[in-house]
Protein backbone atom coordinates (compact mmCIF):
# COMPACT_ATOMS: atom_id res chain seq x y z
CA UNK A 1 0.00 0.00 0.00
CA UNK A 2 2.80 2.35 0.81
CA UNK A 3 4.24 1.88 -2.67
CA UNK A 4 0.92 2.85 -4.29
CA UNK A 5 0.85 6.11 -2.36
CA UNK A 6 4.35 7.00 -3.59
CA UNK A 7 3.31 6.26 -7.16
CA UNK A 8 0.19 8.39 -6.75
CA UNK A 9 2.19 11.25 -5.28
CA UNK A 10 4.67 10.87 -8.09
CA UNK A 11 1.88 11.03 -10.69
CA UNK A 12 0.32 14.03 -8.99
CA UNK A 13 3.65 15.81 -8.81
CA UNK A 14 4.38 15.05 -12.45
CA UNK A 15 0.95 16.31 -13.54
CA UNK A 16 1.40 19.44 -11.42
CA UNK A 17 4.80 20.19 -12.98
CA UNK A 18 3.41 19.58 -16.46
CA UNK A 19 0.48 21.95 -15.80
CA UNK A 20 2.87 24.57 -14.35
CA UNK A 21 4.98 24.43 -17.49
CA UNK A 22 1.91 24.89 -19.69
CA UNK A 23 0.69 27.85 -17.62
CA UNK A 24 4.16 29.41 -17.66
CA UNK A 25 4.39 28.94 -21.43
CA UNK A 26 0.96 30.53 -21.99
CA UNK A 27 1.90 33.43 -19.69
CA UNK A 28 5.16 34.06 -21.59
CA UNK A 29 3.37 33.95 -24.96
CA UNK A 30 0.73 36.40 -23.74
CA UNK A 31 3.38 38.70 -22.29
CA UNK A 32 5.30 38.61 -25.57
CA UNK A 33 2.18 39.33 -27.63
CA UNK A 34 1.14 42.27 -25.48
CA UNK A 35 4.62 43.78 -25.41
CA UNK A 36 4.90 43.49 -29.19
CA UNK A 37 1.45 44.96 -29.69
CA UNK A 38 0.62 47.26 -32.54
CA UNK A 39 1.37 50.92 -31.93
CA UNK A 40 -1.61 53.16 -31.31
CA UNK A 41 -2.45 56.10 -33.55
CA UNK A 42 -1.32 58.37 -30.72
CA UNK A 43 2.09 56.65 -30.65
CA UNK A 44 2.39 56.99 -34.43
CA UNK A 45 1.50 60.69 -34.35
CA UNK A 46 4.02 61.51 -31.62
CA UNK A 47 6.73 59.53 -33.44
CA UNK A 48 5.82 61.41 -36.63
CA UNK A 49 6.48 64.72 -34.87
CA UNK A 50 9.82 63.48 -33.51
CA UNK A 51 10.81 62.31 -37.00
CA UNK A 52 10.15 65.75 -38.45
CA UNK A 53 12.42 67.26 -35.78
CA UNK A 54 15.18 64.81 -36.72
CA UNK A 55 14.73 65.60 -40.41
CA UNK A 56 15.08 69.32 -39.67
CA UNK A 57 18.27 68.79 -37.64
CA UNK A 58 19.73 66.86 -40.58
CA UNK A 59 18.47 69.52 -43.01
CA UNK A 60 16.67 66.72 -44.86
CA UNK A 61 14.30 68.91 -46.85
CA UNK A 62 13.02 66.06 -49.03
CA UNK A 63 11.88 64.02 -46.01
CA UNK A 64 10.26 67.08 -44.45
CA UNK A 65 8.35 67.79 -47.64
CA UNK A 66 7.12 64.18 -47.81
CA UNK A 67 5.47 64.90 -44.44
CA UNK A 68 3.33 67.69 -45.95
CA UNK A 69 -0.02 67.04 -47.60
CA UNK A 70 -0.34 68.18 -51.21
CA UNK A 71 -2.90 70.81 -50.10
CA UNK A 72 -0.82 72.04 -47.13
CA UNK A 73 -1.08 75.67 -46.06
CA UNK A 74 0.31 77.53 -43.06
CA UNK A 75 -1.20 80.35 -41.03
CA UNK A 76 0.34 82.95 -43.40
CA UNK A 77 -1.15 81.31 -46.47
CA UNK A 78 2.06 79.68 -47.73
CA UNK A 79 1.40 76.51 -49.68
CA UNK A 80 3.64 73.46 -49.67
CA UNK A 81 6.06 74.84 -52.27
CA UNK A 82 6.39 78.32 -50.76
CA UNK A 83 6.96 76.64 -47.40
CA UNK A 84 9.66 74.49 -48.97
CA UNK A 85 11.42 77.63 -50.21
CA UNK A 86 11.16 79.20 -46.73
CA UNK A 87 12.60 76.10 -45.03
CA UNK A 88 15.37 75.83 -47.63
CA UNK A 89 16.30 79.48 -47.06
CA UNK A 90 16.45 78.86 -43.31
CA UNK A 91 18.71 75.82 -43.83
CA UNK A 92 21.05 77.87 -46.02
CA UNK A 93 21.12 80.75 -43.55
CA UNK A 94 21.96 78.73 -40.41
CA UNK A 95 24.78 76.26 -40.02
CA UNK A 96 23.68 73.93 -37.24
CA UNK A 97 20.16 73.28 -36.12
CA UNK A 98 19.22 71.64 -32.84
CA UNK A 99 15.59 70.95 -32.02
CA UNK A 100 14.44 69.83 -28.60
CA UNK A 101 10.83 68.69 -28.55
CA UNK A 102 9.78 69.85 -25.09
CA UNK A 103 6.29 68.40 -25.10
CA UNK A 104 3.64 67.28 -27.55
CA UNK A 105 0.04 66.43 -26.95
CA UNK A 106 -2.78 65.35 -29.16
CA UNK A 107 -5.73 67.70 -28.94
CA UNK A 108 -8.03 65.64 -31.13
CA UNK A 109 -7.80 62.43 -33.06
CA UNK A 110 -10.29 60.98 -35.52
CA UNK A 111 -9.80 58.15 -37.99
CA UNK A 112 -8.63 60.47 -40.79
CA UNK A 113 -7.61 63.68 -39.05
CA UNK A 114 -5.88 64.88 -35.92
CA UNK A 115 -4.57 68.03 -34.29
CA UNK A 116 -1.43 68.29 -32.20
CA UNK A 117 0.25 70.99 -30.18
CA UNK A 118 3.94 70.85 -29.53
CA UNK A 119 6.49 73.12 -27.91
CA UNK A 120 10.06 73.11 -29.11
CA UNK A 121 13.34 74.80 -28.18
CA UNK A 122 15.28 75.65 -31.33
CA UNK A 123 18.88 76.73 -31.56
CA UNK A 124 20.89 77.24 -34.68
CA UNK A 125 24.07 78.70 -36.07
CA UNK A 126 26.45 80.10 -33.49
CA UNK A 127 23.92 79.46 -30.71
CA UNK A 128 24.57 75.74 -31.14
CA UNK A 129 28.22 76.26 -30.20
CA UNK A 130 27.57 78.54 -27.23
CA UNK A 131 24.39 77.09 -25.78
CA UNK A 132 26.28 75.21 -23.05
CA UNK A 133 28.06 78.39 -21.99
CA UNK A 134 24.98 80.57 -22.13
CA UNK A 135 22.77 77.78 -20.71
CA UNK A 136 19.78 78.58 -22.89
CA UNK A 137 20.39 80.28 -26.16
CA UNK A 138 17.20 79.04 -27.78
CA UNK A 139 14.08 80.26 -29.46
CA UNK A 140 11.00 78.54 -28.13
CA UNK A 141 7.96 77.96 -30.29
CA UNK A 142 4.47 76.62 -29.80
CA UNK A 143 3.19 74.84 -32.88
CA UNK A 144 -0.39 73.92 -33.68
CA UNK A 145 -0.58 71.31 -36.39
CA UNK A 146 -3.53 69.75 -38.17
CA UNK A 147 -2.91 66.41 -39.81
CA UNK A 148 -4.80 64.23 -42.24
CA UNK A 149 -4.41 60.56 -42.93
CA UNK A 150 -3.99 59.57 -46.54
CA UNK A 151 -3.11 56.07 -47.71
CA UNK A 152 -2.55 55.02 -44.06
CA UNK A 153 0.06 57.77 -43.60
CA UNK A 154 -0.23 60.95 -41.53
CA UNK A 155 0.50 64.22 -43.41
CA UNK A 156 0.60 67.81 -42.19
CA UNK A 157 -2.29 69.77 -43.68
CA UNK A 158 -1.98 73.03 -41.71
CA UNK A 159 0.52 74.55 -39.31
CA UNK A 160 0.82 77.68 -37.27
CA UNK A 161 3.51 78.68 -34.83
CA UNK A 162 4.51 81.51 -32.59
CA UNK A 163 7.46 82.41 -30.45
CA UNK A 164 6.95 81.86 -26.71
CA UNK A 165 9.14 83.08 -23.89
CA UNK A 166 10.32 80.80 -21.10
CA UNK A 167 7.56 82.21 -18.91
CA UNK A 168 4.93 81.26 -21.52
CA UNK A 169 6.00 77.62 -21.86
CA UNK A 170 3.56 75.11 -20.46
CA UNK A 171 4.73 73.65 -17.12
CA UNK A 172 5.58 70.24 -18.61
CA UNK A 173 7.66 71.92 -21.34
CA UNK A 174 9.45 74.16 -18.86
CA UNK A 175 10.30 71.16 -16.70
CA UNK A 176 11.86 69.35 -19.68
CA UNK A 177 13.63 72.56 -20.77
CA UNK A 178 15.17 72.90 -17.30
CA UNK A 179 16.36 69.29 -17.39
CA UNK A 180 17.87 69.61 -20.87
CA UNK A 181 19.74 72.81 -20.04
CA UNK A 182 20.37 71.85 -16.40
CA UNK A 183 18.68 74.91 -14.95
CA UNK A 184 17.82 74.84 -11.25
CA UNK A 185 14.12 75.70 -10.98
CA UNK A 186 14.29 76.86 -7.33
Amino acid sequence: MNTNKKINYSLVLSAYLQMSRIILFVFIVLLFLTSCGKKTEEDLLLEFMEDIGRFAEKKDLDSIMLSFAADYADFKGRDKWRSKAMIDQYFKQYRGIVIHVLSSWIEEIKPLEASIQTEVALSSGIAKVFRKLVKFSTDNYRLKIKLIKRNKTWKIKYAEWRYVSLEELYPESLSIFNKIFKIDSK
